[in-house]
């Protein structure tokens, strides 16, 4: 099956001596529960266990592993390569999108599907004999909000193939272990997941304070060293090890030069947010886990994405504290706190409400995935936590829009009119949420304004009437703003 001696458990790897890192049994019983929540009303305990979160693969192979994971923390799995065959290799190539780009060897899906029956049982072949080496990883940079630059590696295709692979086989194990809590690049997990669990935590627990952290270029500093003794702790197939550090140690090219990695996992690679995941399990969630367990004096909520964290305190001196031994506890593993985007600051039902009987300003705010959450209340004058699209969320979009228009100016006025379609509908899809429908609104405005300016371009007069474009939209109209989140009462 892929666990050691059919999913018996084997002698637990040896304990990280990097000081409170806690074994994985103690907290096996919360892995699957999200925030503290109310049952729905008419379904009975046995019902809602039915109901679980939790994941399980389709595959009966896969299947196995995880029933083999989550019966003991202490299993580790010494045969799970085999679970990589050519059928698991062609749903990984089945997953890449066609429009990528290519990496260092330059093959796209269509060219590698033209032969793919063969080129999938040579790669089987290949990595099964140890001959199969990862290439370079192209490296290439798209710009950030704060007017840097972010790398993402691109790997070439065979590289990803093997590695959706590998992390279909992996997420089979790692999934009977993370917590609740982390919810970025999981099965049956998504950004509007993270977004539901922390507003009813805000919503029904006892918060009164957040922190908002953030790992400063978590990807680009993750130590090679630390991840592999964590695989150790569950994986001891040496083979998947193995193809695990060549991944790591492929290095980048760069402007047609090869330059070695010893730390970091590049961003961009199929195999990069399951090690991620591992790492933060290890590092931030099992630890938070425990802190809020054990030195907590009041409520401590708490909700990841990826390296994005969000603690709710009932106490400032529970936030004050866990913020100081947090950053103790990163740079023992060789990371840091970003400090520009690490606020504790007062938030939630309480605080506004003892704010505006001292005549305050309402609380501040902060912003996660891409909406600023503040405090606000319903027409009967109840609390509620809403949201909206983050400004420069939305300035980064308009300014993307704008470029790609002027790219775009010179195509069929259809072709044009289908393409922000897609892009309208794409930003209602995720950013249609209660209470944000006036974001919606005004960025409709924006694209509605860009276009007509764009058009304008296209002749000699250099301008457009407002009579004439509006005969236009009657025609090719665009998508209104829609809110795609269900109200529940």
């Amino acid at each position: 099956m892929g666990a050691a001696n059919e999913g018996q458990p084997q002698v637990a790897a040896p304990r990280m001596g990097v000081g409170p890192l806690h074994s994985i049994g103690e907290v096996a019983e919360g892995n699957e529960a999200m925030e503290r929540r109310e049952r729905q009303e008419g379904i009975t305990k046995e019902q809602a266990k039915g109901r679980t979160q939790r994941w399980q693969p389709l595959l009966p192979n896969l299947l196995r592993v995880n029933e083999a994971a989550r019966c003991s923390c202490q299993t580790r799995f010494t045969a799970l390569l085999h679970h990589v065959d050519v059928a698991a290799l062609e749903r990984a190539f089945r997953r890449q999108r066609r429009t990528a780009s290519p990496g260092v060897d330059r093959m796209t899906v269509d060219e590698y599907e033209q032969t793919l029956a063969g080129n999938l049982q040579r790669l089987h072949e290949r990595v099964h004999s140890g001959q199969y080496w990862p290439k370079p990883v192209r490296r290439t940079y798209i710009p950030k909000s704060d007017g840097g630059r972010r790398p993402l590696g691109i790997p070439a295709l065979e590289d990803k193939i093997v590695q959706g692979a590998v992390a279909e086989v992996l997420n089979a194990v790692y999934e009977a272990d993370f917590i609740g809590f982390s919810h970025g690049f999981r099965p049956r997990r998504s950004p509007h997941s993270a977004l539901a669990a922390l507003e009813k935590a805000l919503m029904t627990q006892r918060v009164n304070w957040v922190l908002d952290l953030d790992i400063r270029t978590f990807f680009d500093t993750v130590d090679h060293g630390w991840l592999v003794r964590m695989l150790r702790h569950r994986i001891a197939g040496p083979r998947v090890l193995r193809l695990i550090e060549r991944w790591l140690k492929a290095g980048i090219l760069e402007s047609g030069r090869w330059e070695p990695v010893e730390v970091g996992t590049p961003q961009g690679s199929g195999i990069s947010p399951l090690l991620a995941n591992v790492f933060l399990h290890y590092v931030v969630d099992l630890w938070v886990h425990q802190w809020r367990r054990r030195k907590a004096a009041g409520q401590v909520i708490v909700c990841r994405y990826a390296d994005d964290l969000v603690i709710g305190c009932q106490h400032e001196g529970d936030g004050t504290n866990l913020l100081a031994e947090l950053r103790d506890r990163l740079t023992q593993f060789g990371l840091s706190v970003h400090e520009g985007k690490t606020r504790l600051i007062e938030f939630g039902r309480f605080a506004a409400a003892s704010r505006s009987a001292a005549g305050q300003r309402r609380p501040e705010t902060f912003s996660f995935l891409g909406f600023t959450h503040y405090c606000g209340k319903t027409r009967s004058g109840n609390f509620v936590v809403k949201r909206k699209t983050q400004a420069k969320r939305l300035a980064r979009k308009l300014k993307a829009i704008r470029e790609d228009m002027l790219d775009r100016m010179h195509t069929p006025v259809r072709e044009q009119h289908r393409w922000l379609r897609q892009v309208l509908r794409g930003h209602y899809q995720y950013y249609g949420v209660i209470f944000n429908y006036r974001s919606l609104r005004m960025f409709k405005d924006c694209v509605v304004r860009l276009w007509r300016r764009t058009l304008g371009k296209r002749s000699q007069k250099g301008r457009l009437t407002w009579a004439s474009y509006n005969r236009l939209l009657t025609a090719l109209p665009l998508p209104e703003p829609v809110i795609q989140q269900a109200w529940h009462r």
